[in-house]
């Protein structure tokens, strides 16, 4: 069961699991389609890697079956992953290499991430990794505007949609993706209030 918020700012998923080697192709899929929600499909390789390892150390050093939970965050450019368990045992790399503890993995996270950790919680504790978004992957407004473009310039000749279609969610669908389309502009240099300006301009020349 997940639970998921969104804000401009900042984008939190909760995904409790069972440390069993079956859930972790599971979670991948999970964030995959997470990330794809946010926007931020680019961003997927590595968050499958450093989940299916932050999950497979759960499985090996505190045991299967074991309850866990996956926390993502998309928040000031960067996406965290964490993985929640009930040990209190903390993982440990050395430059000689890794104690029992932590195997192989903590090294591939280490090489991925722009910053990893281990804290304690009030449960147990919680490894954390941090990577990275690009310029395009940081703003999902401007992204799904992208793809609302795209649609809409390939949709221009069909039918539209009759008026016993319309249901009261659209006002606040076209709020939102007016507001989208202002990032997008935003990300590609322009000014929104000009191009707001002139759409608004044109509305009323139109409608004149």
């Amino acid at each position: 069961m997940s639970h998921c918020g969104g804000a401009e700012s900042r984008l939190r998923c909760v995904l409790p699991f069972a440390a069993v080697p079956a859930e972790v192709p599971l979670l991948r899929r999970a964030v995959v389609r997470q990330l794809s929600r946010w926007g931020l499909p680019a961003a997927t390789g590595e968050a499958e890697l450093i989940v299916t390892e932050l999950a497979t150390n759960v499985v090996k050093h505190v045991g299967e079956g074991a309850s866990a939970t996956l926390v993502l965050e998309c928040r000031g450019g960067l996406l965290r992953v964490e993985v929640h368990d009930r040990s209190r045992v903390m993982p440990s790399v050395t430059e000689a290499g890794c104690d029992a503890e932590c195997g192989r993995g903590l090294h591939l996270l280490r090489s991925l991430a722009t910053d990893w950790g281990a804290e304690p919680t009030a449960a147990g504790k919680a490894v954390w990794c941090e990577t990275a978004l690009t310029r395009e992957e940081s703003c999902p407004q401007a992204t799904r505007a992208s793809r609302v473009i795209e649609n809409y310039q390939r949709s221009r000749e069909a039918d539209a949609p009759s008026e016993g279609q319309l249901v009261p969610v659209l006002e606040e669908s076209a709020i939102e993706l007016i507001a989208d389309l202002l990032h997008w502009t935003a990300e590609r240099g322009r000014d929104p209030e000009e191009i707001l300006d002139r759409a608004q301009t044109r509305y009323a020349a139109e409608a004149a």
